[in-house]
């Protein structure tokens, strides 16, 4: 009875159980309101999108369509729900608004965004300030058109890309060298929440960095070549 009773019950279900997240309250809402108010959200982001750019820009190309659509998600992802996170780290525990709950049922695949880790706490701050306003900008610059589209595009995918990257590695460093396991045992969170959820990150940027690399190869490969016909054409004149 007293092994029995020395044995103390988690004060949380997050890993590793005996990491120390202030203030923790469990969540008031249950997994698929906050899984649907995700998902919603995210549709919801999508059709207005939709519908305004097919209204003021019939005549886009489906490819630059669905590039604006996935920079008008990364923009609210990354300047709301991951800003919310940066602004708020310190209370992430007892929240108990709908952005707080996302991010506590979200931190069962990695409790270090309730430990206000400073990778984590860096990154995300990083991805709200930059990425989150550039992705926006890069809206209006796939619908005008602009000579910097692509620039942006690279260093915006890039910068999304390389996060990712140290995500997964910071946390795969602490997990075979300093035997730290971040998330709960049942695989639906490592392999559902923390590995496929993120690797949207990877696949996408790197579609979209290959594209921009591509167009920006063929923008000054079409100067290269102007510039020689300028040239030839003008020693030719002068040889007359």
């Amino acid at each position: 009875m007293a092994k029995a009773s020395s044995l103390k019950e988690p004060l949380h279900p997050y890993y590793p159980l005996e990491v120390e997240i202030v203030g923790y309250l469990a969540n008031e809402y249950d997994v698929p309101t906050l899984l649907a108010s995700f998902a919603g959200g995210c549709v919801l982001i999508f059709a207005v999108t939709l519908a305004i750019v097919t209204r003021l820009h019939s005549g886009l190309r489906g490819a630059d369509k669905a590039t604006i659509l996935w920079f008008t998600l990364c923009g609210f992802i990354h300047l709301f729900f991951e800003g919310y996170f940066a602004l708020n780290h310190q209370t992430m525990g007892p929240s108990q608004n709908l952005f707080g709950q996302m991010w506590k049922e979200y931190s069962l695949s990695d409790s270090r965004y309730l430990t206000s880790d400073p990778f984590v706490l860096c990154m995300e701050s990083i991805t709200a300030i930059c990425w989150g306003p550039l992705s926006f900008a890069l809206i209006a610059l796939i619908t005008t058109d602009h000579p910097l589209r692509h620039p942006i595009q690279i260093i915006v995918s890039l910068g999304q890309l390389y996060g990712d990257v140290l995500y997964y590695g910071t946390a795969l460093f602490d997990h075979y060298y300093k035997g730290l396991t971040y998330s709960r045992p049942e695989a639906y969170y490592f392999w559902g929440y923390y590995v496929a959820i993120n690797f949207i990150w990877v696949v996408i940027p790197c579609i979209l960095i290959y594209n921009s690399i591509t167009a920006c190869a063929k923008a000054f490969k079409a100067l290269d070549k102007a510039s020689k016909t300028l040239h030839a054409n003008g020693s030719a004149k002068k040889s007359n």
